[in-house]
């Protein structure tokens, strides 16, 4: 899952979802609750607690009552003169958060609660004022704001008398503000919840695999390339393929690491090789001076050949230096490809008969000119067909062609060697590199080459079969005009 996707659904999760876990919270709390009060209650129907405005919900809870007193006012009027009946009366009208209050003739003669509101005393309606139909209260403002509902009747002696049922609208219901304290946990409970659930998927998402790469840069700053980081292959995510990415880096500066070490092993040993002879013969020559001629010359031909190894060697290491550093300039001119390429040919014909190799090449008739540094084409042609002869044995054959193709020319140089494995032909070109064979070289020669020719725009490409040999194809483009 990429970052982008996760992030969208970590607004999600901090937005919608809660608000979502709210309202069906919200839903089914208020549900349970509304059932829960209208059974407290005694209510046929549905109470609405949040929709209905607190006068709504005070009528609807003193409706049964005031029925209930308007049947016993008719069965016995005089017992609202009765102070335990009104005092009965009133507790039970206090479990629907409203009191009593009983005038006969105009003077109140009981009032349910202790510290009676004197201004509501003198605001109630007078005898008659309201219909007894009405089933409904009258709502009175000021300070305080109550409803009341108001029952007219006759004593027995005549006496007007008024029964109200107050309900202070500054009372709260319990079970609504039990609603709001529950609600409000549950969405403190919902937000922390998803909050933590959130915070621990970036962890394990995110923030984990980033402590984990930031352990791996420490590793390889500190030269440890032999760690691989744990890399879910389900992980398609960026984080995922860093890693990965990390993984193969780590994979391939070990093998580069290894290379090198390899590369500066095989060197020593290049530079033992000749220094030894050198200095050997260089020792012989100094101390025994009744060599005879013939085996005096034959030393200083030894001397003069590893120097001049010695010398292509260090020449092939700064030549790599100057790539590696990107400070490697091409002097180009137009120059006759075939004149260069029959010159290196003839270098080494002397040196194929002498190990009784065949070297053939049938030099092109007319001028291939190519825009090229003349002394860098020369350099490739040496390597390659150094190479072309010290990888075949007695006997066998380097063949060495020229020709043009579509505006580029091309230059094959195919031995009969031992060739080259071919696990180690895709790696021959890398630098430092350096097979299995057991015959001498730097393992920079070809990189370098490799390197000249792609200077020019051109290619340098193998192929090879295990004891069958090896053949180099090299392609530059013709100069124009």
């Amino acid at each position: 899952m990429k970052i982008r996707t996760r992030l969208c659904i970590a607004f999600l999760t901090i937005t919608v979802l809660p608000m979502m876990l709210i309202l069906i919270s919200f839903w089914g709390l208020s549900t349970y609750q509304r059932d829960a009060f209208r059974k407290a209650y005694g209510l046929s129907e549905q109470v609405d607690l949040f929709n209905s405005n607190s006068t709504q919900v005070f009528n609807r809870l003193t409706r049964s009552s005031q029925e209930e007193i308007r049947r016993q006012i008719k069965e016995n009027p005089d017992q609202f003169e009765n102070p335990d009946f009104l005092e009965n009366l009133n507790q039970e009208l206090k479990k629907k958060y409203a009191y009593l209050i009983v005038r006969k003739d105009g003077e109140i003669i009981y009032c349910g609660i202790d510290d009676p509101d004197m201004i509501l005393e003198r605001s109630l309606p007078l005898y008659e004022e309201v219909d007894n139909s009405f089933e409904g209260g009258i709502y009175l403002d000021g300070e305080s704001q109550h409803l009341i509902k108001q029952v007219d009747f006759k004593y027995s002696d005549g006496g007007e008398g008024s029964v109200f049922l107050v309900s202070s609208m500054d009372d709260y219901i319990p079970e609504a503000k039990r609603m709001f304290v529950e609600l409000l946990m549950m969405g403190v409970l919902i937000l922390l919840m998803t909050g933590f659930a959130l915070v621990n998927w970036i962890y394990k998402s995110i923030l984990k695999p980033m402590d984990q790469l930031q352990k791996a840069t420490h590793e390889i700053k500190n030269g440890n390339l032999d760690f691989t980081l744990d890399v879910d292959m389900d992980n398609d995510d960026e984080i995922g393929q860093l890693c990965s990415s990390i993984n193969n880096m780590a994979e391939e500066l070990s093998n580069a690491e290894q290379v090198k070490n390899d590369f500066i092993s095989s060197v020593s040993h290049e530079l033992r090789t000749p220094l030894t002879a050198i200095r050997g013969w260089g020792e012989t020559l100094l101390s025994d001076d009744d060599l005879d001629p013939e085996t005096r010359r034959k030393g200083m031909q030894v001397i003069m050949g590893e120097t001049e190894r010695l010398s292509q060697m260090v020449e092939e290491l700064l030549d790599f230096s100057r790539i590696q550093g990107g400070r490697m300039v091409l002097t180009r001119e137009n120059v006759d490809l075939a004149a260069e390429l029959s010159d290196v040919v003839l270098m080494y014909t002397e040196r194929a008969r002498r190990e009784n190799k065949t070297l053939l090449y049938e030099e092109p008739e007319g001028v291939i000119i190519v825009y090229a540094d003349r002394n860098r084409l020369r350099q490739v042609f040496i390597n390659i067909l150094d190479n072309a002869i010290k990888y075949s044995d007695g006997g066998d054959t380097v063949a060495v062609t020229l020709t043009t193709i579509s505006g580029s020319a091309v230059i094959s140089v195919a031995d009969t060697g031992i060739g080259i494995a071919p696990e180690e032909l895709p790696r021959v070109k890398d630098r430092f590199y350096k097979g299995k064979s057991s015959r001498r070289g730097s393992g920079i020669g070809l990189a370098v080459a490799d390197e000249i020719i792609n200077m020019h725009g051109g290619s340098l490409k193998l192929t090879s079969r295990k004891g069958e040999g090896t053949t180099v194809t090299i392609t530059l483009p013709l100069a124009r005009g």
